[in-house]
């Protein structure tokens, strides 16, 4: 009987360890799944959010290349009904910037 005690002892705590190596094991697999799950979660709103800042630079790329089209073309429309009046404005511009240069360039040399 002493014999079949000892191996019902060593089988019983062997069962237990198994168990309880089950136990853990499925603790660290739990632990090792949430932490690659939050990793990835992390990494999805990086990506996420370069991808939404990657549009709004494009959506104002293409805003600004709409209103430069805009301009142009207004541009345009008003020298082909006004040519008189542009060159007055364009002379006008050129004259500007010339008094300003010379303005500008009188007090440095004093």
């Amino acid at each position: 009987m002493r014999k079949r005690d000892i191996e019902r002892q060593l089988h019983d705590t062997a069962e237990r360890a198994g168990e309880r190596a089950r136990y853990y094991a499925d603790s660290a697999s739990g632990s090792a799944q949430d932490l690659f799950e939050r990793g990835r979660q992390r990494i999805q709103q990086r990506l996420d959010k370069r991808h939404t800042y990657g549009r709004q630079l494009t959506q104002a790329a293409e805003d600004f290349a709409d209103e430069a089209n805009y301009h142009y073309r207004r541009l345009r429309r008003q020298v082909n009904r006004h040519p008189g009046a542009t060159v007055a404005i364009v002379a006008g511009t050129i004259g500007a910037f010339l008094l300003l240069r010379r303005a500008f360039r009188s007090d440095d040399d004093e």
